[in-house]
């Protein structure tokens, strides 16, 4: 089954075929496009060649160059479509052309899992397309609606001597791990406990704000002073707040972090 994606973000796009490939080897991603303009154009140069149209294709909405319902005014798309957004508004409109499913960024294996049963579901079944039950049309939306905007902490509570304070995300730098504890460290340089691990941390924090650099780390972009190569393809990091330890970008999160820092 070959499959294409369209996303202007390089990260998603990363992150997709990472869980595309985690879930099943029968999904060949032939092409990334990342615009209106190309995504056109590599349709119909591969529907002039031997290879013809995709069965699949991951559409995001908003592309660096408009909204990518403009692609089915501009070509005909014969391919099944599954959008990826952050926007639920556009959910009814997306059905409406040729769409089986709609999934909100970042996309998860489990989301994209049932999107892929339902594309398998919908080939046995060809004279019952998706997009033709209102009722699940319905559904779908309702779904969205609570899940299109996930609830992020806001501020953590903390204790310092005998008090109680409640320090809101905005003030932190960065949280840290020392021995089988969790601190976080404020932007004027103050340190507190936390009762959470680190694991359960990043799953509260609105990744555009946070990234976890490596196992025993979490920041934000303005604590970041300077970045400079390290030996084994890792990044070291100057941090304002300094911090005791080295900061280090693991191998592996160096191409994503880059990605989020530059946005």
């Amino acid at each position: 089954m070959n499959a294409l994606i369209v996303e202007d973000e390089a990260l998603s796009v990363r992150r997709l075929k990472k869980i595309i490939n985690e879930i099943t080897s029968e999904i060949h991603v032939v092409g990334v496009t990342d615009s209106i303009e190309d995504t056109v154009d590599w349709l119909e140069k591969n529907r002039a060649s031997q290879h013809g149209d995709p069965d699949l294709i991951f559409l995001d909405i908003e592309l660096s160059d408009g909204q990518s319902f403009e692609i089915f005014n501009r070509t005909e798309v014969k391919s099944t479509v599954i959008f990826t957004t952050s926007y639920d508004e556009y959910a009814l409109q997306a059905f409406k052309v040729n769409s089986i499913d709609y999934l909100l960024k970042p996309v998860h294996r489990d989301d994209l899992q049932r999107s892929l049963n339902k594309y398998e579901a919908l080939k046995a079944k060809p004279t019952q397309p998706a997009q033709d039950s209102l009722s699940g049309i319905k559904k779908l939306l309702e779904d969205l609606k609570l899940s299109a905007t996930p609830e992020y902490r806001e501020r953590f509570l903390v204790k310092q001597n005998q008090k109680l304070l409640s320090i809101e995300v905005g003030e932190i730098a960065y949280f840290f791990t020392d021995e089988r504890y969790s601190f976080f460290t404020t932007h004027n340089n103050q340190k507190f406990l936390v009762d959470y691990t680190l694991d359960e941390i990043a799953e509260t924090l609105n990744p555009t704000r946070f990234f976890r650099i490596n196992r025993g780390m979490i920041l934000t972009h303005k604590t970041v002073e300077k970045m400079e190569p390290y030996f084994g393809n890792r990044l070291a990091l100057t941090l304002r707040p300094s911090h005791a330890k080295q900061a280090l970008v693991s191998r592996e999160k160096v191409a994503d972090f880059k990605d989020w820092m530059g946005k």
